[in-house]
């Protein structure tokens, strides 16, 4: 998947852990392999190659992910978009950018951006990319979705709690040994040392997404890694974003969304949403919630 998994489960002995946790491992490899744009073989790659040319036959498991992430990009105005993929390559968030892009190189670099050219047959189970050279990736919601059949793979096991780790992507179940509520531990963006705020969670997702970590820094001003896919650009104002949502999917892809769209809209759209929460610091260093949120500060 391109990051690292940290699995954490409550078994009774080494021998059981050791089995449940190959059983991990087995269903990580296997998702990877139907949905990463990485491998020629995988029916991603095959939607890929076939843009602007005809449909591919998937499997439904793929197809409803994709079917999703439309309705996820409906819902965030086009903030969260699956064909990002197909975004020329202008930034470089690893400190050797020294300049901006054009304004006509941005432009160009998204001119085939937009999930509204994503063709779904739900009779066929086929899925056509309308316009040559457009491309489906599954890099802001794919390892929400590892994490989340992860867990449900391992529920149906027997596993009665864990914590599936997901390059920062949580997906939680049950209690700790003690009986007492997993607790995440927000970081204070301003210093990684610092602890911001603590979540007490049983069951659920948390998942942040910040811009403290991987930039760019042009002419004193700092860029995000998270690019709008509507514009080009990277997002601006915000510095971290923390969603709580009852999937690492749902989670994975809104906290990348809200940091496109914005506090104010993004407060407004997880307010209509059943069972979801967000925590958001701009750049001032001032923190947003969402109006149902409960944390304790450390």
């Amino acid at each position: 998947m391109g990051g690292r998994f940290s699995i954490t489960i409550m078994a009774n002995d080494s021998a059981e852990a050791g089995k449940y946790l190959d059983l991990a491992i087995t269903e990580i490899k296997r998702v990877e392999a139907l949905i990463s744009s990485w491998d020629k073989k995988s029916q991603t790659s095959e939607i890929n190659r076939n843009a602007g040319l005809k449909p591919v036959k998937v499997d439904r498991e793929l197809f409803k992910l994709i079917e999703r992430s439309i309705s996820l990009s409906k819902l965030t105005d086009g903030a969260f978009d699956i064909s990002f993929a197909s975004a020329g390559k202008l930034w470089r968030f690893d400190g050797s950018m020294k300049k901006l892009p054009t304004e006509a190189e941005i432009r160009k670099s998204v001119v085939t951006v937009d999930y509204r050219n994503i063709v779904l047959d739900k009779t066929a189970s086929t899925v056509f990319l309308k316009t040559k050279g457009m491309k489906i990736g599954f890099g802001a919601v794919g390892k929400g979705y590892v994490a989340d059949r992860v867990r449900s793979m391992l529920i149906s096991e027997g596993v009665g709690a864990g914590i599936i780790d997901a390059s920062g992507d949580l997906r939680v179940w049950g209690t700790r040994p003690d009986g007492e509520e997993w607790k995440i531990a927000i970081t204070d963006p301003a210093d990684k040392r610092k602890t911001l705020a603590v979540l007490p969670i049983s069951s659920g997702a948390v998942v942040t997404s910040g811009n403290y970590e991987k930039f760019a820094k042009i002419d004193g001003k700092r860029y995000a890694h998270i690019i709008d896919p509507r514009t080009g650009w990277p997002a601006r104002g915000l510095v971290s974003v923390t969603v709580f949502a009852p999937s690492a999917e749902i989670a994975d892809a809104l906290a990348t969304s809200i940091f496109v769209m914005g506090t104010e809209a993004g407060l407004n759209r997880i307010d209509q949403m059943p069972s979801t929460e967000c925590l958001i610091i701009d750049e001032s260093g001032a923190v947003f919630t969402s109006k149902n949120i409960k944390i304790n500060q450390p």
